[in-house]
């Protein structure tokens, strides 16, 4: 009886992980690995051979079936197929725009779901470099084919986008479903993206300054020479203050949680802190995900040129507005949902933070590749486009000095958003793709 007596009271304690959830339909992934050390290997071996057998097509189903967006995937496929048959840019063009917004929303899904293994800071580091691998992967392909000028744009409007019409519509959207109280956020962290940000600009300013002023001591090679120099210290800096926020991550406040004295989330529920797919999954789907997103890149990059001639819009407004709107499609919508759930801290960090990684990493990589590639891709953005991120990092800058956030300065942001994209609109891009 002894060693019956003993066998049951294992058992007893061994099932409490798999009726903590409702229902036992659902099994936190820490609860895995508590099966997987426990002394019944016959009990942990059937579920784990169980949940293997159904797991893939459960990822399939989340990860392409869940999301009301994903509506727009077979556009991806229909604008290859006339790119082929057709030959109809404008078509492509706008079949492409379709088909690449759910893909970067998925892969911002994708890199969510993978921050819950590697831990908050981390995670976030993630989100804001996968959440920007689709204006990555389209600016490597535009600089391959020598569009420096489309690189330039594009990544320069997904700054702007972020920065405005993101971070506009996030403190818009928070201020009117919370507006019987005052939303704040963490001034510390919104001040060091701010002069991350301010940095970039300098370092992008100078070259445009030495070109526009005729000061250079060899024309066409100084400024060329500096923007690769100040690439390298962007670059530099930009690793340092990622190896600050690792290295201090502890001390840090972290905004990924919210979480009372005993440990109890305060607000969400057990389905929102748990991960939906494995670890393995999330980075299966990130490899998917991102090539997809460069198959399509490709078609759509052949396409811009033909659709701006066809419906007779600049080049600019197409680069700088409308492909950032697909591009920022996940961080626009994650950092909504934050800013409603009261989450300011993160969504300063997607939009904001977004906005660093692009003009403190992305631009300078993107002038070391063209180095490498033998291109003379450099941080002059023109005088037009330098003057107009010069002045959206002034206005954001202000926006972020007092920790408080409400829908009209959310109005604000949104407004000056239109008074940009109308400008390039009317603006005709004086330089030339002869590179």
């Amino acid at each position: 009886m002894g060693p019956m007596e003993e066998r049951i009271d294992l058992d007893s304690e061994e099932e409490i992980p798999f009726t903590s959830s409702p229902n036992g339909s659902k099994v936190h992934p820490l609860d895995f690995e508590k099966v997987r050390l426990t002394s019944h290997r016959g009990f942990a071996n059937s579920w784990i051979h169980k949940q293997s057998r159904i797991s893939p097509l459960r990822s399939i189903y989340t990860v392409l079936m869940t999301a009301k967006i994903n509506v727009l995937l077979p556009f991806g496929p229909l604008a290859i197929l006339l790119h082929y048959l057709t030959r109809n840019h404008v078509l492509v063009f706008f079949l492409s725009m379709l088909g690449i917004t759910p893909l970067a929303e998925r892969l911002g899904y994708a890199t969510e779901q993978l921050a819950f293994y590697t831990g908050p800071t981390i995670g976030g580091l993630l989100n804001a470099t996968f959440g920007n691998a689709t204006e990555l992967i389209i600016s490597i392909y535009a600089l391959k084919n020598g569009m420096i000028r489309i690189v330039q744009q594009s990544l320069l409007g997904s700054i702007l986008s972020n920065m405005l019409l993101v971070l506009g519509c996030s403190f818009f959207t928070g201020g009117i479903v919370h507006y019987n109280k005052v939303q704040e956020f963490n001034q510390a962290t919104a001040s060091v993206n701010s002069g991350l940000l301010l940095m970039a600009v300098m370092g992008i300013m100078f070259p445009a300054v030495l070109h526009f002023t005729h000061t250079e001591v060899h024309a066409g090679k100084s400024e060329l020479a500096l923007s690769r120099f100040s690439s390298c210290i962007m670059l530099v800096a930009y690793a340092s203050y990622i190896f600050f926020q690792l290295k201090h991550q502890s001390s840090l406040p972290n905004p990924n949680r919210d979480v009372d004295e005993e440990g109890v989330t305060e607000e969400g529920s057990e389905e929102e802190e748990s991960a939906e797919i494995t670890q393995w999954e999330a980075i299966g789907w990130l490899a998917v995900l991102t090539l997809s997103v460069s198959v399509l890149s490709g078609y759509l990059v052949d396409a811009i040129e033909g659709a701006s001639d066809a419906l007779n819009i600049p080049v600019a407004f197409i680069s700088v507005i409308l492909l950032p709107i697909v591009g920022n499609a996940a961080e626009h919508a994650s950092a909504i949902m934050f800013a409603v759930k009261d989450k300011l801290d993160i969504t300063i960090g997607v939009a904001i933070g977004s906005s660093t990684q692009i003009s403190m990493f992305m631009i300078p990589f993107c002038v070391v590749v063209g180095w490498l590639m033998g291109k003379s891709m450099d941080l002059n953005f023109q005088l037009f486009e330098t003057a107009t991120l010069f002045i959206a990092v002034i206005v954001v800058t202000f926006m972020l000095q007092v920790r408080k956030s409400n829908y009209l300065k959310g109005l604000m942001l949104i407004l000056c958003y239109l008074i940009v994209a109308a400008s390039f609109f009317v603006h005709v891009d004086p330089s030339t793709d002869d590179d």
